[in-house]
């Protein structure tokens, strides 16, 4: 008898959940039931589209390379011109140190924008 019990498909097991909410709850509190389980599912997936369009935004703003970078000056500069900052005239210490500093005044300014 316990070996049918596991055989039982998809299709069955649904109506065994419904026969026994409506049991439990009685038929007055399914429809309310329902409603609540119908507005908590929105509000997930709202909150998960909005967290999935906020990683879209952060990858979107992730560096344009056109071509292959073949060395460290050149990719020092790639960095810095999708920054903002002019490499003209500079070591690569000193467009390593710019770098940094805008990388991390950039995480300084969305962090206070997201409290």
């Amino acid at each position: 008898m316990f070996n049918y019990f596991l055989d039982i498909i998809g299709s069955e097991w649904i109506i065994i959940i419904l026969v026994a909410l409506a049991l439990i709850l009685g038929t007055n509190q399914l429809p309310n039931t329902a409603r609540q389980l119908g507005r908590a599912i929105s509000e997930f997936n709202k909150a998960k589209n909005e967290l999935q369009g906020q990683m879209k935004n952060i990858t979107n703003q992730s560096l344009e390379i056109s071509g292959p970078v073949e060395t460290e000056r050149q990719k020092l500069e790639t960095i810095a011109k999708s920054l903002g900052i002019s490499v003209l005239e500079k070591s690569d210490d000193e467009l390593r140190k710019l770098v940094v500093e805008k990388m991390e005044s950039k995480k300084i300014d969305e962090s206070e924008n997201k409290t």
